[in-house]
């Protein structure tokens, strides 16, 4: 479990996309369980991987196909316990339509935090052993994101994590915290440990209170 944090433009989010071949790298190797990553179909590799960004992108579809994308054959009971694991539940059964309301281009029809908790539920249900995390709770008030951090908590056991922040408390729990700064890691380790050095993670915490880097 890995967390990732810097200032805006630090180079996190462009990590992610190098990661999942959104954008190819000039040089170097990104390794997966030892295997470069260029020699995996750009399909075979995003299919081991549950990738839910800061912008969730939605299909123009109905509730339950936008959250069954990552698994089409996935039953009615399964997309539910993945929405009801996302905090999502609710706010679809409210719906005339219930999880057969159609969601609108780009998911138009919802609003940040329900797009947010849609694609969190799409990575529930995918299981992927790899789950990547970019501000994945961004557009969530604080209840909500409460709920959603102890759903998250529960997946990532057992599986590859990389979560993106700005919440230093939402990434201090992980195994290894990674502090970037214009494309390069400037410190790294647990939370205790960049505690200990009184470094950039230090600085933050102790200014911030585990708030957030602007």
């Amino acid at each position: 479990q890995i967390g990732l944090i810097g200032k805006s433009g630090s180079g996190k989010t462009s990590l992610t996309r190098l990661l999942l071949r959104f954008s190819e790298i000039d040089g170097g190797e990104i390794k997966i369980d030892g295997q470069n990553i260029c020699n995996i179909t750009q399909s075979d590799l995003r299919s081991a991987i549950a990738y839910v960004p800061q912008e969730p992108m939605l299909f123009h579809r109905t509730l339950r196909e936008n959250i069954a994308y990552g698994k089409p054959n996935a039953t009615n009971a399964e997309v539910r316990h993945a929405a009801e694991q996302a905090n999502a539940l609710d706010f679809i059964d409210a719906q005339k339509d219930g999880f057969d309301t159609m969601v609108g281009e780009r998911g138009i029809k919802l609003s940040g935090g329900q797009r947010q908790r849609i694609a969190i539920a799409r990575a529930i249900l995918k299981d992927a052993p790899i789950l990547v995390l970019d501000e994945a709770t961004s557009a969530l008030d604080s209840e909500n994101e409460k709920l959603i951090q102890e759903a998250l908590s529960k997946l990532m056991v057992g599986r590859t994590s990389i979560v993106i922040a700005h919440r230093l408390s939402t990434i201090s729990r992980l195994n290894r915290i990674v502090v970037m700064d214009e494309g390069r890691i400037t410190e790294q380790g647990s939370h205790d440990e960049l505690i200990k050095n009184k470094g950039i993670y230090a600085k933050l915490w102790s200014h911030q209170s585990g708030g957030f880097i602007k």
